[in-house]
């Protein structure tokens, strides 16, 4: 199984482009994604820049309107995430906790949407395939197999 394990920093909406952290907090952290890629369960990994270094895109009415940050009334930020592959919600959260993340940072811990969650008819539509799987092949419970027909 799949899990994001999405990293909501201590800063708000308002942290500037030039934000980051210190050397020891760095150090640690990469210790932290050492344990992760030895234990074979790291799929991948990044930090983001901050919201006021980005841009939202929404769509009211149909239409994409572009806004560039910082962004009004932001209280949880994405400041990065790791991908692991676990057995187990449990195996994740217990990943989780063993982040060095500081005191007033949060780990939220999502399972990935796997093309095998979905129900037949839900395949079939994404695939336009019959036995929903596009190329004739077994789901492989991503949905990578679709992307390589693209």
């Amino acid at each position: 199984m799949r899990f994001m394990l999405l990293l909501i920093p201590g800063y708000d909406g308002d942290a500037t482009p030039d934000t980051r952290s210190d050397a020891e907090a760095v150090a640690e952290m990469a210790a932290y994604h050492q344990r992760l890629h030895e234990a074979g369960v790291l799929v991948a990994l990044d930090g983001l820049h901050p919201p006021s270094a980005g841009a939202r895109v929404s769509f009211a009415g149909g239409e994409a309107t572009v806004i560039d940050g910082p962004f009004d009334g932001v209280s949880d930020v994405l400041g990065g995430y790791w991908m692991i592959e676990v057995a187990s919600r449990e195996d994740a959260i217990a990943w989780a906790t063993r982040c060095p993340a500081a005191g007033n940072e949060v780990i939220e811990v999502r399972q990935v949407q796997e093309f095998a969650d979905f129900p037949p008819e839900l395949q079939r539509a994404l695939t336009g395939e019959p036995d929903g799987h596009g190329d004739g092949s077994p789901a492989t419970g991503s949905w990578r197999h679709l992307l390589a027909a693209v």
